[in-house]
């Protein structure tokens, strides 16, 4: 339900999605719903319930996302891509993995993720609504970023395809 803003879950790492639904049942991550749906959880549950959605199969139209791609040397691309030293803000990829696709547990695949769950996750990070990543670096970034920089980053990673350059999340 991309339109919603909610997340896509399949095939992301097991180890962040527990972390994700430790941190909404014990409320250091904000989501009435969430929170509500992960306290209900046991421990095991939500790993039971992590495992599986990092096992299920990242649906086929991820691959060559139907919207056109946003321009290589666009304000998103160049976010992404290269960074904003001058504003201490390092490319995206740097920790995300090359074009999105994600590393490990604490920095989720971008690529597949709709446009509007990026820009609502982006402005929880500016607002301190959400505050559960590794040395608050998230913080950090999402401070200096505009608006526009913003709807341009999380328009970019939205387009990006799960398969770019081999990787997989």
């Amino acid at each position: 339900m991309a339109g919603a803003g909610n997340p896509r879950l399949a095939g992301l790492n097991a180890a962040y999605l527990q972390k994700q639904l430790d941190d909404f049942a014990g409320g250091t991550r904000a989501s009435a719903m969430m929170q509500a749906t992960a306290k209900a959880l046991s421990e095991d549950e939500r790993q039971a319930l992590a495992a599986y959605y990092s096992k299920q199969p990242i649906p086929p139209l991820l691959a060559k996302p139907s919207e056109s791609p946003p321009a290589a040397d666009g304000a998103g691309a160049v976010l992404a891509t290269r960074g904003r030293w001058s504003q201490q803000v390092p490319a995206c990829v740097q920790c995300h993995g090359p074009g999105g696709v994600g590393v490990g547990e604490h920095f989720p695949p971008l690529a597949g993720q709709s446009a509007t769950y990026i820009e609502a996750q982006l402005r929880a990070w500016q607002r301190g609504t959400r505050h559960n990543d590794p040395l608050q670096l998230m913080q950090h970034l999402s401070a200096v970023l505009s608006e526009q920089d913003i709807q341009a980053v999380a328009e970019w990673f939205a387009a990006q395809p799960l398969t770019a350059k081999g990787a997989t999340p």
